[in-house]
């Protein structure tokens, strides 16, 4: 992927963040994943660096990428996956924008008939028979194994959190480096999409991408740490909000968008809800009388009413790559190049809006922004 010149950050550069952690969350897209390398090297720019990165499908191989290279060379790495599974230009020329659509679809059909390089190949004829899936992940293997450093990733200076499902239990599973060391088939269960992929093998078990249950890791990070002090950067590659559909291209990109928005703004509101319920039983555990302060059932409600400190920050992808509805296969270096610089502009907006200023602040309670309405 060729390297476009940055424009600089509007404002001046943002402190650091005063929470007293920084976590990154990552949903899953497919080829949209662009999108979230592009915000990541903005990011880093300004000097927002991630302790936790939690991701899903797409998100989990970008957390990979970040969590298991030294900070200088995160942003070089992405760069380096991004550019290998991009498909090239068939035209020596830049396409008009009255073809986009057209060249979009065939590097989708590109996709589909040949696979990409160093993601996914199709299965040899001799074993599609009998295959659990359409296409071999191996090539994904490859480049994760050149890509990432697992010694560094499992000494957990970042802690990585990847979201599967397990085939047989339907049950949604975490894998994480603070309780398990990560192998690149961790990685690659995260992003088993079936029909398209196969399940991966992971001591007995059998998984699927995460997606499938849930496409976004928030619920894990708030579940694990239910008084998180921190800055969340919560970076979505699907839009829950969209317009009516106009033609059944689109009706399949809005579902898909549906889908896979895994309920963003649902999610916000039930953690709003969850944090107004720890503080009614702060206030009302606060009247009980001391005798009953050892209660077993008091020191449960205690522990579940610790009060988090978090700002969550949404940047959701918004950007129209004419894709419509394969949009999440279209690979080409036009689109993820786009996909990039969208992520990188999001971010530099977001950096020097009022509000970012007051996410970066240590506070009580549960504060939403979303910045890329």
């Amino acid at each position: 992927m060729a390297t476009r010149s940055r424009k600089p950050t509007a404002g001046p550069a943002t402190p650091p963040p005063r929470h007293e952690r920084t976590v990154l969350v990552l949903q899953g897209g497919g080829a949209l994943g662009a999108y979230q390398a592009g915000a990541f090297e903005a990011f880093a720019d300004v000097g927002v660096a991630p302790d936790w990165v939690a991701g899903v499908s797409i998100g989990a191989i970008n957390a990979a990428l970040i969590a298991g290279n030294p900070p200088e060379r995160r942003v070089q790495r992405l760069r380096e996956f991004w550019q290998r599974v991009t498909v090239p230009a068939p035209l020596p020329f830049e396409v008009p924008a009255p073809l986009r659509p057209l060249a979009n679809r065939a590097a989708a059909a590109s996709a589909t008939v040949f696979g990409i390089s160093g993601f996914f190949r199709p299965h040899h004829p001799a074993q599609a028979v009998s295959a659990l899936s359409v296409y071999d992940t191996a090539p994904l293997k490859a480049t994760l194994l050149e890509l990432v450093d697992f010694d560094l990733l499992n000494s957990a200076r970042v802690r990585l959190s990847v979201g599967a499902v397990n085939v047989r239990t339907g049950n949604s599973v975490y894998f994480d480096n603070t309780h398990m060391p990560l192998a690149p088939e961790h990685i690659m269960a995260s992003g088993a999409l079936p029909p398209g992929f196969p399940p991966v093998a992971i001591d007995g078990e059998c998984y699927w991408d995460g997606g499938i249950v849930s496409n976004s890791p928030l619920w894990y990070v708030m579940d694990e740490a239910p008084d998180l002090d921190a800055l969340v950067l919560q970076v979505d590659l699907f839009s829950a909000m969209g317009r009516m559909p106009a033609n059944l291209d689109q009706v399949q990109e809005r579902a898909k968008d549906i889908q896979y928005s895994s309920k963003t703004r649902f999610n916000s509101s039930q953690l709003r809800h969850r944090d107004h319920l720890k503080a009614s039983f702060r206030r009302l555990l606060d009247k009980l009388p001391a005798h009953l302060r050892d209660d077993p059932d008091v020191r449960e409600l205690t522990a579940a009413s610790r009060r988090c400190q978090v700002s969550l920050v949404h940047l959701i992808n918004r950007h129209d790559t004419q894709s419509a509805s394969v949009k999440d296969y279209e690979f080409s270096r036009a689109t993820v190049q786009e996909l990039w610089q969208a992520g990188r502009g999001d971010v530099e907006h977001t950096v020097a809006h009022l509000d970012w200023n007051r996410a970066t602040e240590h506070h009580e309670g549960l504060r939403v922004f979303d910045l890329t309405r």
